[in-house]
């Protein structure tokens, strides 16, 4: 059984450390901690693990944030994925920093990439929402999403990750219910 985890985010040193980058900073992390390397493919950087009887295939797409939905239709059809074993990585501005929501479907509430990937394939695929939070001034979103998170995140992201990471395993051995509700009612 194969699932595509898709991370969001933009490419470049620029966006690496930003807010809207947290899709690929999760990535990153589940890579590293199963000695995985990224390699850079059509449509974005991919690397795959097997957990248990799964294949994992993590993508962090190379089309921009915008763009998000060519390489997650590119991958699920090369690699023959249902949409139920996709799951994409978001970050969440209705969500307080560092909270976690896992989500069976829904609309993109706004979030560009969100948005492209469902006029692609639909908004009937889980998604895991990353709370950024919304400390920013009328008509600042854009610098908040694309500035880099403060001293006191910074802190307390690792540990986020870690638990961003432990419900995409869960997740892929579990399943979405399951998931949610081991992980959504969890209090910061």
């Amino acid at each position: 059984m194969k699932y595509l985890i898709a991370g969001l985010g933009n490419i470049g040193p620029e966006y690496e450390n930003t807010r809207h980058n947290i899709g690929f900073r999760v990535l990153d992390a589940f890579a590293k901690a199963s000695n995985l390397v990224f390699t850079d493919n059509r449509y974005g950087a991919t690397c795959s693990c097997r957990l248990k009887n799964r294949e994992l295939i993590l993508l962090k797409p190379s089309t921009f944030m915008n763009l998000s939905g060519n390489a997650v239709r590119y991958w699920l059809n090369k690699e023959n994925i249902p949409l139920e074993n996709l799951l994409v990585v978001v970050d969440d501005l209705s969500l307080p920093f560092g909270g976690l929501r896992m989500k069976e479907r829904g609309s993109h509430a706004g979030h560009n990439g969100l948005r492209n990937i469902q006029d692609l394939i639909g908004e009937n695929y889980p998604r895991l929402r990353f709370g950024i939070g919304c400390n920013f001034s009328q008509g600042q979103q854009i610098h908040y999403v694309l500035g880099n998170f403060t001293e006191e995140e910074n802190e307390k992201l690792p540990e986020r990750i870690e638990t961003a990471c432990e419900m995409i395993k869960s997740f892929c051995l579990a399943g979405i219910r399951n998931t949610m509700n081991l992980f959504n009612k969890k209090k910061l």
